[in-house]
């Protein structure tokens, strides 16, 4: 029987009382945003909303609980953002929604930085349960802009190679999600499908977590699905809000891992979802894949929940917490 796990992929919405909190301290201009040495006013906002978005997860009954990446007003450019070797220039859009982050441009070798690791450090207090979240490799060097590398296979490389670093200073955690949109809205070509796959793994390998390289927007292409496949990821994770249909038949095609992180709620939509449908989503997935039965399936939402109100974000991580235990309560 799968086990059902309920998490997100992380980078949370503010509580309401912290988005004024905050706007009073930094404001609102593009060099009011996190830089990565904010002061002891900030931290203290942050430290405090970090403990309520970890409470609010353990109170809704997540089996992964994740540190919120509140910081990041970056959505996930920020690991770059804050940076010492990237400049944040002009405001660019985030993939296709009415969010923007600042352009992150490479303009020195990206060395370790720790800024995840400080955040997830923080959250180690808080609970035994930390699921680790970072951009994707090939997302992040799509995201910005190279003037140091040269050459996009370099870049690739480069950003895989400071990722890893930074996995490897991270305490012990659970899971590691690891966002990959952009191998759906800007898929990779001939040749680049596979450098992307191998640059994950270096990514992985840098962990003892067990990873999930969770895909969103859409379907991923047949080939860079194959090639997905043959990194050395504990799961794939697929969006079956925006296009189940395309998700089945790659499965169905090429196979997948023997767990997968099923994309069922809505993270841009303030519809809540019941426990209910989200089962019966689930069991639509697992009854129409030739495996039936995988070892774990993660539940969590197709994107980022950032772009909902904070309500409705607590609703959501309810009904998925609840889904989860739908399966337990038929055994």
């Amino acid at each position: 029987m799968t086990e059902r796990v309920a998490t997100t992929p992380g980078i949370f919405p503010l509580p309401d009382w912290a988005k004024d909190d905050l706007s009073d301290v930094k404001g609102h201009q593009k060099d009011d945003l996190i830089s990565g040495d904010e002061g002891p006013e900030l931290t203290e906002i942050y430290d405090e909303a970090r403990a309520e978005v970890v409470a609010v997860q353990q109170d809704a009954g997540l089996d992964r609980v994740v540190e919120g990446q509140l910081r990041w007003d970056d959505m996930l450019a920020h690991p770059l953002a804050v940076h010492d070797s990237v400049e944040t220039r002009g405001i660019v859009r985030y993939y296709d929604n009415n969010n923007f982050y600042r352009d992150p441009v490479v303009v020195d070798e990206l060395t370790f930085d720790g800024d995840v690791a400080s955040e997830l450090a923080a959250a180690t207090e808080l609970t035994d349960d930390l699921q680790a979240v970072l951009p994707g490799p090939y997302s992040l060097a799509d995201l910005a802009t190279d003037e140091f590398y040269g050459d996009d296979e370099e870049f690739l490389a480069g950003v895989a190679d400071f990722l890893a670093g930074e996995v490897e200073a991270f305490p012990e955690v659970e899971t590691l999600f690891l966002l990959e949109p952009s191998l759906v809205t800007n898929p990779p070509g001939d040749g680049t499908d596979a450098r992307a796959s191998e640059a994950i793994d270096a990514v992985v390998n840098a962990s003892d977590a067990e990873v999930v390289v969770h895909t969103y927007w859409g379907s991923l292409d047949e080939k860079v699905h194959a090639h997905l496949l043959d990194a050395d990821v504990d799961a794939v994770g697929y969006d079956l809000v925006n296009d189940h249909e395309g998700t089945l038949h790659n499965v169905n095609e090429y196979g997948t891992k023997d767990s997968v992180a099923l994309g069922l709620a809505d993270g841009q939509n303030t519809l809540v979802e019941s426990p209910k449908t989200i089962a019966e989503r689930v069991e639509w997935f697992e009854e129409n894949t030739p495996v039936n039965e995988f070892d774990t399936a993660y539940l969590t939402t197709n994107t980022e929940p950032f772009y909902l109100p904070y309500n409705k974000f607590e609703a959501k991580l309810a009904a998925l917490a609840e889904a989860a235990q739908v399966q337990e309560v038929k055994a």
